[in-house]
């Protein structure tokens, strides 16, 4: 194969030459495919250092002056075709926000958008087949640069194939809503630009992205350049392959106006379901999508450029930029309290305390990002093998969806395994307890582990609510016991709240956040307190709700008093998930440790000594849910029921009330570890800007607390 005649980086050559940019610099360099015929190769790379690429408005006018450059050697027949590819992780990294965020006015959030237009339309418009090289992570208008070429390979070690344009407050506006759909139907459109952003930003990798038909070809990474270069000659030189591919387009987005009204109609339910439309974004995306089949690219492309514009000034945009800048970027990245990672020690082989769904989801966890043997254990050997048995078909599940190799799926199971005896974390460097929320079982359990494991090994607790200071308590090695605290579903949330007890040494913290970096998790320091931040706040906002419930706030009422927030579900919704047993029992522990701010109801009491799970009845209206008649009555509520707007207001100011004394006890080191803990933990919506500036804005800060959280206050 004939490989580059010239580096695909920056040089000095007349050949090899960057257009620079504030975010990103554009590298042409001259290549001569492996049939001999010359191709204009443009290369993305970031403005600083390693950093990925990005457009800005002057990124964008450069790549726009560079693509002019080419349409005209092009034109004077000196190239055959033209590619454009990204450097190292990444393709490019979408649109600089930084720089969205200061746009002032709508003519200059117009004016961005319209030259998004205009620069990818410039590529698209080639006179020569043209070609996007999908190296690395194409999130937002770098997908959609790609999907403004005339064919698209990818990498299959490529992670972050995304236009989360919705979770950000934005639409795709420089031609994704467009082309998208065009190319993989609606439907699968639809996932990409609405079910996976708000999905805490659910990205795809290359063969995901593959087999949706974003790419036309998928290429190992090792030698991904030159597979695309020879595959592109063929493109070029070979008409059958070219209808091969519209075969293949044709077979993945072909449908009828039935269908594609049927993904739209899909959309709105799912933004619905997430966000209760307290957001604009996702919902004008769908209304320009449910516009498509009438439009052509060019109206389509107005519409866009408006959306964009008067998006990019919304209040929830700004919200949306400091959240994922400052906290889920920034702070996310330097936790605050993480000693020095070079006294992490090295974890070889893991063990699991347990053998139900949540010690599976951590088995299942450790051994995927780890690669180290992971051993569960249970009191008998059914539980074992159903515990076991369990998480390998979760390993097939993934294998089925194409998340895994055949490989992949094969190495994990001879990874993960399972015993009757605590022996077999003899070799262990790090065993976690996942057993029922009762402190006297989660003591025993340590001190058992704690005999048969090494001194070096650190004993971790997956407890919600207990502390972990008392369950260390009794040990040889105190300083050994951490709190790991995970959120259910362990795969998709992110939080992992590290709980240092009052003796952990500095070695198992910096082992913590080690470990936690390794299994792809956000990590908060947390103090040893009941609860610690996430259960606290969001049983606190259950309390109120419950309360009012118990005085005679109808069902309907309490449940949806909170729909302006956008929270994910609703107060009963979530009550449902995590159990009425378990919500009940933690809200006792923690009227127990705070008093009457967490008040136990005397009606969910009664449901759980009747065996009810749920307030609603099994089948109901998710838009009218109701209370069966036999539930009902067997409750007894109080005679003071709230309005909607008044038990609102009472839930601000209870969250601003609670926030402000874990603060003050020093829980979490700020008021932006509490934002980080709720969106990463409890999927506080990005919109609103994470907790504590949201609570400012409302004035619950100020009526409770008699302060703002943040003097800037947003």
């Amino acid at each position: 194969m004939t490989m580059p005649t010239r580096p695909v980086t920056q040089g000095h050559d007349r050949n090899a030459h960057p257009a620079r940019g504030l975010s990103a610099n554009a590298c042409l360099t001259e290549v001569q495919l492996p049939g001999g015929r010359p191709f204009a190769l443009i290369t993305l790379t970031g403005g600083e250092g390693s950093k990925p690429a990005t457009f800005s408005p002057k990124s964008l006018q450069a790549l726009k002056v560079l693509l002019e450059e080419v349409a005209e050697r092009v034109a004077a027949g000196e190239f055959a075709g033209v590619g454009i590819t990204g450097d190292d992780r990444f393709f490019v990294a979408g649109a600089d926000l930084t720089a969205l965020k200061g746009v002032k006015d709508l003519e200059s959030a117009r004016e961005i958008a319209r030259l998004g237009h205009q620069v990818f339309g410039a590529l698209a418009a080639m006179d020569v087949p043209t070609f996007a090289f999908i190296n690395g992570a194409a999130i937002g208008g770098g997908l959609e640069i790609a999907l403004a070429a005339g064919y698209r390979t990818i990498s299959g070690g490529v992670n972050g194939i995304s236009l989360p344009e919705a979770y950000l407050g934005l639409v795709p506006g420089w031609g994704g809503v467009y082309r998208l759909p065009r190319l993989i139907g609606p439907a699968n459109a639809v996932k990409v630009m609405i079910e996976n952003p708000l999905a805490n930003n659910k990205v795809l990798d290359g063969r995901s992205a593959y087999d949706l038909g974003v790419a036309d070809a998928l290429f190992d990474p090792a030698d991904f350049l030159s597979q695309s270069l020879a595959w592109a000659d063929g493109i070029i030189t070979d008409g059958g392959r070219r209808e091969e591919l519209d075969v293949r387009r044709a077979s993945i987005a072909g449908c009828t106006k039935e269908e594609w009204d049927a993904a739209v109609a899909a959309g709105r339910a799912i933004v619905e379901a997430k966000t209760s439309n307290a957001a604009p974004a996702p919902a004008r995306l769908l209304d320009l999508l449910e516009l498509g089949p009438s439009l052509d690219q060019a109206q389509s492309a107005e519409l866009e450029v408006d959306a964009l514009g008067e998006l990019i000034l919304t209040p929830q945009f700004k919200n949306s930029v400091y959240v994922f800048l400052e906290l889920l970027q920034r702070r996310a990245r330097n936790p605050f309290g993480a000693p020095d990672p070079a006294l992490a020690r090295p974890i070889n082989k893991v063990g699991v305390v347990g053998a139900g769904l949540m010690a599976g989801q951590l088995a299942l966890l450790f051994a995927r990002q780890l690669k180290v043997p992971v051993v569960m254990t249970d009191i008998d050997q059914d539980r074992v093998d159903k515990g076991v048995g369990h998480v390998h078909a979760q390993v097939d599940k993934l294998l089925t969806q194409k998340r895994i190799s055949l490989v992949d799926a094969n190495r994990l199971k001879t990874l993960i395994s399972g015993s009757v005896s605590k022996a077999a974390f003899t070799d262990a460097d790090f065993v976690i307890e996942a057993v029922f929320e009762e402190l006297s079982v989660k003591k025993q359990v340590l001190a058992e582990v704690e005999s048969v494991v090494s001194e070096k090994c650190i004993l971790a607790t997956n407890t919600s609510s207990l502390r972990v200071t008392d369950m260390a308590a009794d040990l040889l090695y105190p300083e050994r016991v951490i709190g790991f605290h995970f959120f259910n579903p362990i795969a998709s949330m992110p939080l992992l709240e590290i709980v240092r007890a009052s003796k952990t040494s500095d070695e198992v913290l910096a082992t913590a956040f080690v470990l936690g970096r390794a299994l792809k998790k956000t990590a908060v320091l947390v103090l040893d307190a009941p609860a610690f931040v996430v259960n606290r706040v969001l049983l606190r906002l259950m309390a109120e709700i419950l309360k009012a419930f118990d005085e005679g706030t109808p069902a309907e009422i309490a449940d949806k008093a909170l729909k302006p927030m956008g929270l994910p579900m609703t107060p009963f919704t979530l009550l449902a998930m995590i159990g009425l047993p378990v919500a009940q029992h933690v809200i006792e522990s923690l009227h127990n440790a705070f008093g009457n701010r967490f008040p136990v109801s005397a009606n969910i009491q009664r449901l759980i000594d009747h065996g009810i799970t749920s307030l609603w009845a099994t089948e109901h209206d998710a838009s009218s849910p109701r209370i069966p008649p036999s539930t009902l009555g067997r409750l007894e509520f109080g005679h003071c029921p709230a309005t909607s707007e008044q038990l609102l207001e009472r839930v601000q100011d209870a969250l601003a009330q609670e926030i402000g004394l874990l603060l003050e006890e020093g829980v979490v080191a700020s008021a932006q570890d509490v934002d980080l803990c709720m969106l990463a933990g409890a999927g506080w919506p990005l919109h609103l800007g994470g907790i504590t500036p949201y609570l400012d804005r409302t004035g619950a800060s100020e009526r409770v607390n008699g302060k703002p959280f943040h003097m800037d206050s947003r």
